[in-house]
């Protein structure tokens, strides 16, 4: 006798295996789509940013360069909560510190060392800083961060410390080139007595960095503090960090905290 075969089904549907297609990042018609999806991303961030509290009065800033004028970048203006940020709110900037397009004024921090970031990195599409506790903790230390975690991994060799400027508000053109100097490479950097600067191709990429660097600053802190923290050994820490640390990993990674503030903050969209 042949043994009856039974097709495993759903809603009538047949359960086979098939190969389910990732949507990576959006293609665009025209510039003026491009500018506004990364308008609508920049606006996005910096809501997700003040949800986990990194705002802190008027410090902090995530920037993106213009699609059709790379030499000037879109940036939160002076004195707009993280929480409350909109498209509407953004304005455009070139690297003299001139406000280019928008209505309100530029924090002059946001301009000096953003601009500087962008001007000697052609790579970078955007940029990410905040006062966040932890990052500010963890500068004070002048030491990068170690691959205690699988999510510390991520900026396994890929991350630089700064001494130069540290503590010190950077408010003079040259102090931020001079920062700049010291970040020619890499998708992080942990600024001396500062904090923390992320970057990359897209405004999900560098946000989604630095929540994950703020977050393993934290990890390391609380390791650090109850003993004597084993890392992971340097074969499966660049391993680890070849897998997850690529931009498109940056990407997918945000879309879940994208989806969140979509869903509860439509207004970002004015």
């Amino acid at each position: 006798m042949t043994a009856i075969e039974t097709v495993r089904t759903i809603d009538g549907v047949p359960l086979t295996p098939k190969q389910v297609a990732l949507a990576g990042p959006p293609t665009f018609a025209t510039i003026e789509e491009e500018r506004l999806h990364r308008k609508q991303k920049l606006a996005g961030a910096m809501r997700i940013f003040g949800r986990v509290g990194f705002g802190e009065g008027v410090a902090g800033h995530i920037t993106v360069r213009d699609p059709e004028y790379p030499e000037y970048f879109w940036v939160n203006p002076f004195a707009i909560s993280f929480r409350h940020a909109k498209v509407s709110d953004l304005i455009l900037v070139d690297h003299d510190g001139n406000v280019i397009y928008g209505k309100h004024p530029v924090n002059r921090a946001a301009f000096v060392i953003h601009s500087a970031i962008h001007e000697a990195r052609p790579d970078v599409i955007a940029a990410a800083h905040s006062h966040s506790v932890h990052g500010k903790a963890f500068s004070t230390l002048g030491i990068p961060l170690d691959p205690l975690t699988q999510d510390a991994c991520i900026f396994y060799g890929d991350h630089t410390v700064i001494s130069a400027q540290g503590g010190k508000v950077v408010l003079d053109v040259a102090a931020g080139k001079e920062l700049a100097t010291h970040f020619t490479k890499g998708k992080a950097a942990i600024h001396q007595n500062h904090g923390l600067f992320t970057v990359g191709e897209t405004v999900d990429e560098a946000a989604f960095w630095f929540l994950s660097l703020d977050r393993s600053c934290q990890a390391q802190l609380l390791a650090m503090a109850a003993g004597t923290p084993l890392l992971i050994p340097h074969d499966s820490a660049e391993y680890t960090q070849q897998q997850t640390g690529f931009p498109l990993a940056g990407w997918f990674s945000f879309q879940p905290l994208w989806q969140e503030i979509c869903r509860t903050d439509p207004e970002l969209f004015d």
